[in-house]
Order: C-alpha cells, then structure tokens, then sequence
C-alpha cells in the first residue's frame, strides 16, 4: 500500500437514487454550445461542426440543496442547467452505435460560471479554467440508473430563480445528442468509470446574487436545488 507525505483528498462523489453507496467522479467533461439557443445568446451561430469540450475537476461537485458562498474574483456569477451523463464503462474510440451502453444512468446538474472572467478570457485567447473550473462550480444531483430512465431523447429543461423561470429548453434540441457526445469525448481520451459529461445548457442563462435559490430539473431524470451563500 503506497505511503503519501500528507493524507490524501476524500473521493468526490454523487449521490445514487435510492442507493446508500455513491458514484465515484473521476473527471468531469463539459460540452459548450450544445443547444442552438444558446448559443445564439452568446454571439455564435450554431451549425454541426464537431462540440468542443471544456474540463472541472472531481472535486468541484457538490450535492444538490448545498448553500454555494458567491465564489471570488467575480462579480457576475451565472447559472446553467444541463442534463449530467453519468459513465459506468469506459473506453476509447468508442463507437455511436454502442455509445450509450457505457453509461450508468443520468442526473440534473449546474454548470456555474464566473462570466466575467470567462468573457476576458475568451477576448485574449485564454483557457477558461478560471471562469469554469473554480471550487464547488459543479452541482450534481443525484444519478438515476438507466434501468430506471431508460436513456431519454425529448424532456423538458428548465431552471427557475426564486421562483422565476429563466431557462427552458427540451433535450430534443441538442445539436449533438448523448451517444455522439460520448464517442468525439472518447475520440480526444479515454473515458473511464466515474467520468461525467455535462451535455450543455438551453438559452437563458443569467447571473445570480447572493441569497438567491435555484431549482432546476430534466423531466423523466429529476431534480436539483441550491441556494447561493455569501461571499
């Protein structure tokens, strides 16, 4: 057994639909631009050319209904939900046609983001880590095995602010569809068990305050909430 010379971090985890054991995160994948509406909303114009990916690590999941302090450095924190792939098998070059065998189940999940810088990165051709990939910027709610969703194709997608609906969508309106997200993800590296791939936001994204409660859902997967602390 290897010795280390400080006691290694905890495994970050998500909780399982009526499981006492959790989901291990290895990785965590984004998918940008992946609804046409969005896309629109934030200056491009959509069209097929292969998504481009973006990364978080493990640890910036949290559970749902956790309070998130306002992160730092920013001052226009936004919202995004997305339905979350939950892999169960890995692989690489894995092929469309068996793409969806390697997932575990689905779940609801928060891509939060510090626009601001975001935006100052995308201006001078910088990685967007900074806006991305900061501590506790990756809600996930809990994974509902396929046995229990089947892998859906049409839901409705939808976040409401303090009550308030800002974003709605339908999963029929992604440009590339789970089984086609899987394989190009697979094509750049290995997938592994434990891995979970964000398959992108509907349009209405917008920023949030401290105080502000946030709930969103994938109809036929569930639900998820958090509330936005203090800084």
């Amino acid at each position: 057994m290897a010795n280390f010379v400080f006691p290694p971090a905890s495994q970050p985890s998500v909780a399982v639909a009526g499981e006492e054991a959790r989901f291990p995160v290895r990785r965590i994948f984004c998918v940008g631009r992946n609804y046409a509406a969005h896309a629109r909303e934030m200056g491009h114009e959509p069209d097929r050319e292969p998504p481009f990916f973006f990364t978080k690590p493990a640890d910036a999941v949290v559970d749902t209904d956790t309070v998130i302090p306002y992160p730092s450095l920013t001052k226009d924190l936004h919202h995004e939900i997305e339905m979350v792939v939950a892999i169960g098998k890995g692989g690489s070059n894995i092929d469309p046609a068996h793409a969806l065998d390697h997932v575990y189940g689905y779940a609801v999940g928060l891509d939060l983001t510090r626009r601001d810088l975001q935006g100052e990165a995308k201006k001078k051709g910088r990685p967007w880590d900074w806006g991305k990939a900061f501590d506790r910027s990756s809600p996930c709610g809990p994974i509902v095995p396929v046995a229990e969703t089947g892998h859906p194709s049409e839901g409705r997608v939808w976040l409401a602010v303090n009550g308030e609906i800002r974003q709605e969508g339908d999963l029929d309106e992604l440009i590339w569809p789970v089984a086609d997200v899987i394989a190009l993800c697979s094509q750049a590296m290995e997938l592994k068990a434990g891995d979970l791939i964000y398959t992108g936001t509907p349009a209405g994204v917008g920023a949030l305050q401290p105080g502000d409660h946030v709930e969103g859902g994938v109809d036929g997967i569930g639900e998820i909430a958090i509330t936005i602390g203090e800084a």
